[in-house]
């Protein structure tokens, strides 16, 4: 499934920061420098979702706040419910 998803780079806490409307806001701690804040993101979605870290990659906007994350290996629905989201 392809998730929006809000990035907010260089905060002082990580992790899954709930909804905006349709989008996902994520936190990482990481600059975004290098491509630092996407690896970062990337792994914070993986955590969250309990799935491997090569499942998650960013598939647009990796200069962006505003990106899409592809998830391989579960359902939209079961991603939503694992994000606190329930069936949409």
């Amino acid at each position: 499934m392809h998730l929006p998803i809000k990035v907010v780079p260089g905060s002082s806490r990580q992790g899954v920061a709930g909804w905006l409307g349709d989008t996902l806001k994520v936190r990482v701690s990481a600059p975004a420098e290098g491509g630092r804040a996407n690896a970062a993101v990337e792994a914070v979605l993986a955590e969250a979702l309990g799935v491997p870290a090569a499942d998650v990659r960013i598939v647009h906007g990796p200069t962006s706040p505003r990106k899409v994350v592809a998830i391989a290996g579960l359902a939209e629905g079961e991603v939503l419910r694992r994000l606190g989201r329930g069936e949409g």
